[in-house]
């Protein structure tokens, strides 16, 4: 458990579907959330002009996950079904975790309807004694933050 003032480490993340945690991440990057701002005009009750901004429609998002090549089973269909246009399999709800340095749940970003669009593997060279990874571009309908 973190102590009162400090902060978070981003190291210790990783990647739920439907509520089963299926992979640990390299690196998140892109998540973030958004709204229409709604300005609205009128004239005060003493005559003055008054302009007030509501919030309006969330936004759909995107975010890029880099994940190390492993065997992952759950993570690879999820990105398959994607891929071969299987939009009922392949829009989950999925959550992007972070965790303290003892694995507890701290926060999670809650994305709903999500699913795969694009996926880039690492280069590889032979002689090279370097981590495979897989970068996962992820679309989703809306984002609820915990």
């Amino acid at each position: 458990m973190i102590a009162p003032g400090d902060t978070l480490t981003s190291h210790n993340f990783g990647l739920q579907i439907d509520g089963v945690m299926v992979e640990y991440l390299q690196k998140v990057d892109g998540l973030s959330f958004q709204q229409d701002v709604i300005e609205f005009q009128q004239v005060s009750a003493i005559g003055l002009p008054k302009t007030s901004k509501m919030p309006g429609v969330q936004k759909a998002g995107e975010c890029t996950v880099v994940r190390g090549m492993t065997q992952s089973s759950a993570f690879t269909e999820w990105i398959q079904q994607s891929i071969a246009g299987n939009m009922a399999m392949a829009r989950k709800n999925a959550t992007i975790l972070v965790m303290d340095t003892e694995n507890n749940p701290v926060k999670r970003y809650n994305m709903r309807n999500a699913w795969c669009y694009k996926i880039d593997a690492s280069s590889v060279e032979a002689g090279q004694a370097s981590a495979l990874t897989e970068t996962v571009s992820i679309t989703y309908e809306e984002l609820v933050i915990e």
